[in-house]
């Protein structure tokens, strides 16, 4: 109990009074402030647009996989109940 209060409070952050923008997660991009002074600037180490297009890929699989997942245990829990409903 003990140690969910101390995970509590650490979540709080008493100290600084505010909360970061990591623990806020208020934006998908870190640092969105200093990404665009980048942007401005002209700074692009790498392709962002191929990058970004690799995260796109990446939710869409996810998503394709949980949709799958919930169909198969659906199609399992309704092949289960016809089975118990013939004995």
């Amino acid at each position: 109990m003990l140690r969910l209060f101390r995970q509590f409070a650490r979540r709080l952050d008493f100290r600084r009074g505010a909360r970061t923008d990591r623990q806020l997660r208020t934006t998908r991009a870190k640092h969105a402030q200093f990404v665009s002074f980048l942007e401005q600037c002209g700074f692009r180490p790498h392709d962002v647009d191929r990058y970004e297009r690799s995260l796109q890929r990446r939710r869409v699989a996810k998503a394709v996989l949980i949709c799958g997942a919930a169909a198969v245990v659906a199609w399992i829990a309704l092949e289960s109940a016809q089975a118990l409903a013939i004995f």
